[in-house]
């Protein structure tokens, strides 16, 4: 079994590199987002960690965390940022690690993170590909995916990682700047 580590910024193109793997070998795709959204769940340790940190007002009425709340936080406050990563990764990585123990019986397991080595899951990681792009296109890819404004897509990506951080951090790098198919072809260059 491979574990193989796919980060990039917002709008890179992670998932469907992801995809793409999944759809050509066997293999299975850990998604850290939908680890924290599943985590984060009214009544879970996580979520109280958040509230704890960030106060009540971050909950809707009826429990659910205010992911637009808390994103718009973050994404304007370092220092809040950096409280809510290391609330964060304590929990993902030892749900990704039970993950990865009950998915032995694959060839590779995809840990699609965008913070994979800020939280350390790199280090567990057989290679890392970082996957980059034009920022113009990212912050497209990011309006229509998450429905948000340009303005607010900018201050995310100002946020995160550039891809320069990518290029010297990542074994393989892939530039996602055309077509799906263009993506694929290079993706078909990796060995797995």
């Amino acid at each position: 079994m491979k574990i193989i580590g796919v980060t990039g910024s917002s709008g890179a193109g992670k998932t469907e590199a992801c995809k793409i793997i999944v759809k050509n070998n066997d293999a299975e795709i850990i998604d850290a987002d939908e680890v924290a959204k599943k985590l984060s769940k009214k009544g879970t340790m996580y979520l109280n960690s958040i509230i704890d940190s960030f106060g009540e007002d971050i909950v809707y009425k009826n429990g659910a965390l205010n992911r637009k709340k808390l994103a718009n936080m973050i994404y304007e406050d370092d220092k809040k940022r950096e409280q809510l990563n290391k609330c964060t990764f304590d929990y993902i990585v030892q749900e990704i690690q039970k993950k990865i123990n009950n998915m032995n019986h694959k060839q590779i397991i995809l840990i699609d993170a965008p913070l994979l080595f800020e939280s350390g899951l790199d280090s567990i990681c057989d290679f890392v590909i970082a996957i980059i792009s034009e920022r113009d296109e990212q912050i497209k890819r990011i309006c229509i995916r998450d429905g948000i404004s340009q303005e607010d897509a900018i201050k995310r990506l100002n946020a995160q990682n550039t891809n320069e951080f990518f290029k010297e951090n990542g074994d393989i790098i892939i530039n996602n700047v055309k077509t799906l198919e263009e993506l694929e072809e290079e993706i078909e260059k990796i060995s797995f």
